[in-house]
This record gives structure tokens, sequence and C-alpha cells, in this order.
């Protein structure tokens, strides 16, 4: 549909990766936060995670992430020094969050879909 973002393999099969209104413009690149979402929630530490952009003076726009962790407890500037590290282990530099919050929750519409707006809202600063 109009807005989706994806690709064709080389058999032709489609992969629809993210929406376009969710692609971050950071210092001119476009990010995608789906990809580091999905590599997110696979630390055995991360239940949940959004990953979306807020308004930056020098950049356009910050990558930021919120993560629901398994345990409250791990919910510590330690464990999200330690997924910063672990994500740039696996990304590139650019997509990796600036910074990582903790939600108890995050918002999710009524057909599950995360709700980001909020998110945006709250850590637009």
């Amino acid at each position: 549909t109009v807005g989706d973002v994806g690709y064709l393999d080389d058999e032709g099969y489609l992969y629809l990766t993210d929406r376009r209104h969710h692609m971050i413009i950071s210092g001119g690149v476009n990010i995608y936060p789906q990809e580091t979402e999905n590599l997110l929630v696979t630390h055995p530490k991360v239940l949940d995670a959004a990953v979306f952009g807020v308004p930056d003076d020098e950049m356009g726009q910050r990558v930021v992430a919120a993560v629901q962790t398994v345990d409250p407890a791990e919910a510590t500037e330690e464990f999200a020094e330690e997924l910063t590290g672990w994500l740039r282990e696996r990304l590139a530099h650019y997509k990796c969050p600036r910074s990582i919050a903790f939600e108890a929750q995050l918002p999710r519409t009524d057909t599950g879909k995360l709700y980001k707006n909020g998110l945006i809202e709250k850590y637009s600063v």
C-alpha cells in the first residue's frame, strides 16, 4: 500500500519492512526504526521496544528507544549502557538510539500496534 517500505529479494519476493511515516531523518540519513526494534526484542532482558525520532537542533531528529524490560528491576542506567553497546555490535552506528528510556508498558492501540505519537510527545524536550 501507499506508505509501505520494503524490498524485493533475488527471487522476486516482496518483504515489507516498515512504514514511511515512521522513518527518522537524522543528520540527513534515513533510518527505519523497525530494524532496531526487531533487534531489541531479541535481547533476553527486553520484553518490548519502540524506536522513534524526536526533534534535535543539530541532527534534525535524534533516535530514541523506549524499552520495556522483562524484569522491571533491570530498568537501570547500567542496563541502558549495556544495551547500547549490544546494539552497536550489531547495527550501523547511525541506527543506534542516542538514548534509551524505560517504560513499565509501551502504549499500544486497540489493534496492538505501537502508539509512538505519545512516546514522541513525552520524549521531545
